[in-house]
């Protein structure tokens, strides 16, 4: 049975010196801070093109028409 990839990783990690643990836990920390700091704009991105996707446009109609009989539930819409 094969041993699965993390914990190959793991396995090799503790085989490093604690130095060397620690520069590889930074470079990965690095890496993962800039891939995450590209998100917010790809997310934007893609939320604009949600918002004019007809299809998208139709389905939020729609669900907006199931839920209209809550309007009149007593909370005041802000």
């Amino acid at each position: 049975m094969a041993i699965p990839l993390p914990s190959q990783i793991e396995n090799e990690f503790a085989c490093l010196s604690p130095e060397d643990q620690l520069g590889l836990l930074e470079r990965l920390i690095h890496r993962v801070r800039l891939n995450v700091s590209k998100r917010p704009a790809t997310w934007d991105a893609d939320l604009s093109a949600m918002a004019i996707d007809p299809q998208v446009q139709r389905e939020i109609s729609q669900i907006n028409k199931e839920f209209s009989g809550s309007e009149s539930d007593g909370l005041k819409k802000h």
